[in-house]
């Protein structure tokens, strides 16, 4: 079974909620800032997810910059900024065989962690 995590080592959340979730050694980590996610891991996610837009953030400093709160984003358009800037991915996505985790809302985090005991 795969177990991976797209976080970014820089980013206090992640640190914490992979700290909190005490993730066993069989988890591969990838920090998305060193290591871009490729069109290839970004296809497979969103089959899991059902969409771009799932794990697509609004958060980005990017998305106010660019002005895209005005703009009518298309799926492909998402999938396209989030491989063209690592900031757009929500953050942490953690996939576990066919599951799959998006974001750090105390409810996925949960969600998570009952995976991870089951």
């Amino acid at each position: 079974m795969q177990k991976k995590i797209y976080h970014l080592s820089t980013c206090s959340t992640c640190k914490r909620i992979i700290k909190e979730l005490e993730l066993p050694e069989s988890f591969e980590f990838q920090d998305i800032k060193t290591i871009k996610i490729s069109e290839e891991e970004l296809t497979d996610l969103c089959m899991l997810a059902g969409s771009y837009e799932a794990m697509f953030s609004r958060r980005s400093r990017s998305y106010k910059a660019l002005g895209l709160k005005d703009v009518d984003l298309a799926e492909l358009d998402m999938r396209d900024l989030i491989l063209k800037d690592y900031t757009f991915l929500k953050r942490p996505v953690i996939r576990m065989g066919n599951g799959i985790f998006i974001g750090n809302s105390p409810k996925e985090i949960e969600r998570l962690k009952g995976r991870l005991k089951a």
